[in-house]
């Protein structure tokens, strides 16, 4: 199938190589994958401070360049929740519905679109702890949220339990955010700190060496909690581990 690769902006300045993790994955899975070059922003961090109608134009520009693709896949919750749920800044015309109905997370798509069985080329024999964003969790339905007293799923574990040598470890909270939560970290810095020392140290206390996310700014958040702290974790986007990334 040939799908529009979106990559979010900040994918784009400071974490190229998620970005061409889920190039290289997607391709290795036999898809026709195209990178539309003049993509921008999707709106989301406009929409999220409140200003919803200066989105228009970004908004626009995203159905200019992803509208035609079978499907749109990008590397982060957070974007595809805002392109899905909170894209309603322009005309929502039949081609603009269709376009967000079409647009997918990465693991969502792998797991419910593909329904990817394996990875034979990854290999990770480390102790990795799971975190799931906030909006992947509970907008997206990556897994189920713990507050639900309903069966247990989990879209990322499943994809990583595919990968050789993996183990995974479970912190004492396992959905509590992290602090990073877009805006939240600049306005409020002091608690968006304090969440991401517990969340990082939570992990450490369960025995992780790496804390694995389908959400390149929360690993960003936490990682940086962690250099501060002293906490000695690594930190890896879920594509790069399926993509075959050296342990």
């Amino acid at each position: 199938m040939r799908i529009g690769l979106f990559i979010p902006c900040f994918i784009d300045a400071f974490f190229p190589e998620v970005g061409i993790a889920t190039l290289e994955l997607l391709e290795r899975l036999g898809n026709e994958v195209v990178y539309p070059r003049d993509q921008t922003c999707c709106g989301q961090p406009m929409a999220n401070s409140g200003f919803n109608d200066e989105c228009a134009d970004t908004e626009a520009l995203f159905v200019r360049n992803f509208s035609g693709f079978d499907y749109v896949v990008a590397p982060s919750g957070s974007c595809v929740h805002h392109v899905r749920n909170n894209f309603d800044a322009i005309e929502q015309t039949a081609e603009v519905t269709a376009l967000r109905e079409r647009t997918f997370e990465l693991v969502e798509f792998l797991h419910d679109v593909l329904k990817v069985e394996e990875f034979p080329w990854a290999w990770f024999p480390h102790r990795v702890g799971l975190h799931n964003s906030c909006g992947t969790l509970r907008h997206l339905g990556h897994a189920r949220p713990s507050e639900l007293q309903t069966p247990f799923f989990s879209k990322p574990m499943d994809l990583l339990s595919r990968v050789e040598g993996i183990e995974f470890v479970t912190p004492a909270r396992p959905d509590e955010c992290c602090g990073f939560g877009g805006t939240f970290s600049v306005v409020e810095e002091a608690v968006s700190a304090k969440m991401g020392h517990d969340k990082v140290s939570d992990h450490a206390r369960a025995g992780a060496e790496y804390i694995v996310s389908a959400d390149s700014s929360c690993l960003m958040h936490q990682r940086g909690c962690a250099e501060r702290i002293g906490v000695p974790l690594k930190f890896i986007h879920i594509a790069q581990i399926l993509n075959g990334a050296d342990a």
